[in-house]
């Protein structure tokens, strides 16, 4: 994942400054998380595989997964 990030951000873009980058940065992973369909995890998104996970098994989970979505929760 850290050559992911790497050459996702720092390699192709240069940035004026660390807020910059922290803002690239955080929407790379929003985006990651939330939109890239993965092969190794049956075409799920990294959030949809925990949430399945999550309901095979909860009790590894400290807390509810649903919780960590983009925006607001209602």
């Amino acid at each position: 994942m850290n050559r992911t990030l790497k050459e996702a951000t720092v390699k192709r873009y240069y940035y004026e400054n660390h807020k910059q980058l922290r803002e690239h940065l955080y929407n790379f992973l929003n985006a990651y998380n939330f939109a890239k369909r993965l092969k190794t995890l049956q075409g799920l998104t990294p959030y949809e595989y925990i949430i399945k996970c999550w309901q095979k098994e909860p009790e590894p989970f400290k807390i509810n997964p649903t919780h960590h979505k983009v925006g607001l929760n209602s």
